[in-house]
């Protein structure tokens, strides 16, 4: 059982160590990066300490302890995915409206141009 909990820690030190990597490297935001080492620390954490699920699955009224880690992952998991719709959603407004304005800006555009051209038309008669 010791190689277990070596073997999760070392994996969850390894995931922190990659996350903080592609957050220096700017390919990760920094919000986005602080919920992943978050996680990947309590993995770190769990491989540390691997009776704290026991105890905490006792707690809760569980009393297969394993299902209490596959239930609060599928949670963090869909908590996850509703944020990252909220993002998008958002995004997605943004870009609508900023194409709205960008229209409405060539508009006036085209329409200034019209102007200039029968203005330049009627001073050369």
């Amino acid at each position: 059982m010791a190689s277990l909990q070596l073997t999760t820690t070392l994996m969850g030190i390894g995931l922190a160590a990659l996350i903080l990597y592609l957050i220096r490297r700017d390919h990760l935001y920094v919000m986005h990066g602080l919920f992943w080492v978050f996680v990947a620390s309590a993995a770190a954490f769990l491989g540390v300490w691997p009776g704290l699920i026991d105890k905490l699955a006792g707690l809760a009224g569980i009393s297969y302890p394993p299902a209490l880690l596959l239930l609060l992952a599928c949670v963090v998991l869909l908590v996850k995915a509703l944020h990252s719709d909220m993002v998008n959603t958002r995004i997605e407004r943004d870009v609508r409206r900023l194409n709205q304005r960008l229209a409405l800006l060539q508009a006036d555009l085209d329409t200034q141009r019209q102007a200039n051209a029968t203005a330049l038309e009627s001073s050369s008669d």
